[in-house]
């Protein structure tokens, strides 16, 4: 599985030890940066991460930043990206179930290595409930993405 990590640099030295865990596990990891503790703008480094996911480059992101917000406001401003900040493991289950997630956001400041070594081996090893209502609403955010009411969207699939 090919995976986008990025972080600034609240998040770069927990994105190292997230970086070593996905290499261990046989992934393929697309480093979008940062690599340096020193002050950056988180923006530029979630941009890339979401930017890979959207356009296929990869197949899932993993960001980090102090609480995960910033990353995650940035990740779902990208089409085609459904990013979830995740402090739990059933957050990360339900947002991989429900949502099919594909850009797990993570809070350095918030969780400690274990807690975030979990998540991460939770939100990759769930899969979505293909079909049903699940798929009928993330469809219905694709529309929204189109700039359509999803309580309009006939189809939400297909363009109208």
């Amino acid at each position: 599985m090919k995976i986008a990590l990025a972080a600034d640099h609240r998040g770069q030295e927990m994105k190292e030890k997230v970086y070593a865990l996905m290499s261990e596990a046989g992934n393929e990891v697309l480093d979008m940066g940062t690599n340096s503790s020193k002050s950056c703008d988180y923006p530029d480094m979630g941009y890339k991460a979401a930017k890979a996911v959207a356009d296929g480059v990869a197949e899932w992101g993993i960001t980090l930043c102090g609480t995960g917000i910033g990353m995650s406001i940035v990740a779902n401003k990208v089409n085609g990206v459904r990013a979830a900040i995740c402090n739990d493991e059933l957050s990360a289950q339900m947002s991989r179930r429900h949502n099919d997630a594909n850009v797990l956001c993570l809070a350095t400041d918030i969780l400690g290595e274990e807690m975030m070594r979990r998540i991460v081996t939770t939100w990759l090893k769930t899969e979505f409930e293909d079909g049903g209502r699940h798929e009928r609403r993330v469809r219905k955010i694709a529309c929204i993405e189109r700039g359509e009411d999803p309580a309009g969207c006939i189809e939400p699939n297909k363009r109208k």
